[in-house]
């Protein structure tokens, strides 16, 4: 086992706003350090809490914002492009509805908004090396996504020239982010072209194995997906270099299922909850990230239709806790053994 996990941490996204604590880096590191947390992961795009280009260029910055989160007993975890990731890739159906991902001089200007995201993505690579990061939180963006159900019948080639071309897209952005140090932690999301295991490993081959392909793990989106959550730690554990904590609940009707009919999201069959308040079996999860021995953090993402995120994020610092397995350095039998030795093991063998 290679070491054990870190936290509790936060992904400030959810959280940041206009009024304090929520609307500067100092004062919400105050409020996260309050509540008991030990990292905090960036939302790179809210420029109330940072500035990437200037992360980028900037020793100084970098130095001061790791001095901000240290007097608070903080680490930075991982910065996170999950909207300027979402736009490396756009099905047109999506793009308005994407477009309010960008800076509004790019609205109705796919091209240049696509141009603008790869940018946003070099930036990042170069601010996590300066921050002295190892792994980094993104979407991959959807060109199939459409598609995912084959009705009508998709053209054949269709799925393969998609991936082509999604890695073609994120080959040089993976190639900065080598040259960096740090790996890219892909979150396995509907919406995206990356959304479970197969698609995953669709894109790592399309990608030649590259070693920076990896995954951020957050088994909400399976519970929601119906997928074996567990199995997935099991067999994806080496590509696994972030962690969202987030819970969940699938809840089928004869009415409606994992489509769940366009309903809202307090009336969905599946449904995001705060920790402790769904169905994901988190002692689970945390024994195999034991097991497996991921070293890395565990990030509270709070998203809930039903609680306040205030307490969620106050509940959810004790709940990570609690699940954190401090890995022995030694078996539990080990008072019961004893020296080798070769003529003992040959007598017991018959030899």
């Amino acid at each position: 086992m290679a070491g054990m996990v870190k936290g509790p941490a936060i992904f400030l996204a959810q959280f940041a706003g206009d009024a304090a604590p929520f609307n500067s880096f100092a004062s919400i590191c105050e409020w996260a350090a309050g509540l008991g947390y030990k990292g905090v992961q960036i939302p790179s795009w809210d420029e109330r809490l940072f500035d990437l280009a200037k992360a980028a260029s900037s020793k100084d910055y970098c130095e001061e914002l790791i001095g901000i989160a240290k007097s608070h007993g903080l680490a930075i975890t991982e910065l996170s492009t999950h909207l300027q990731g979402q736009l490396v890739a756009v099905n047109p159906a999506y793009d308005d509805a994407f477009d309010a991902f960008a800076p509004k001089e790019l609205h109705g200007k796919p091209a240049a908004r696509q141009k603008w995201a790869v940018e946003q993505m070099m930036l990042a690579a170069k601010a996590s090396k300066r921050l002295g990061l190892t792994a980094h939180a993104t979407f991959s963006g959807a060109l199939a996504w459409p598609y995912v159900y084959p009705w009508p019948q998709r053209a054949p080639g269709l799925i393969e020239t998609a991936f082509q071309e999604l890695a073609k897209r994120w080959k040089p952005i993976l190639d900065a982010f080598d040259d960096a140090g740090c790996d890219v932690a892909y979150e396995i999301h509907p919406g995206e072209d990356i959304f479970d295991g197969a698609t995953f490993e669709r894109f790592l081959d399309a990608l030649k194995g590259h070693e920076r392909c990896n995954i951020l793990y957050d088994p909400s989106h399976f519970v929601l997906q119906q997928l074996d959550y567990l199995a997935y730690l099991d067999i994806y554990h080496e590509r696994i270099k972030a962690f969202h904590v987030k819970d969940a609940e699938f809840n089928p009707t004869g009415r409606q299922g994992v489509y769940s009919g366009y309903a809202p999201w307090v009336e969905r069959a599946g449904r995001f909850r705060s920790l402790g308040d769904g169905q994901v079996d988190f002692g689970a999860i945390f024994s195999k990230m034991a097991q497996y021995g991921y070293s890395s953090w565990a990030v509270l993402e709070w998203e809930c239709c039903l609680k306040h995120p205030e307490d969620g994020a106050r509940e959810g610092a004790e709940f990570i806790k609690h699940h954190m397995i401090r890995v022995t350095e030694k078996a539990f039998d080990d008072f019961a053994g004893g020296a080798v030795d070769k003529k003992q093991i040959k007598r017991a063998l018959g030899l």
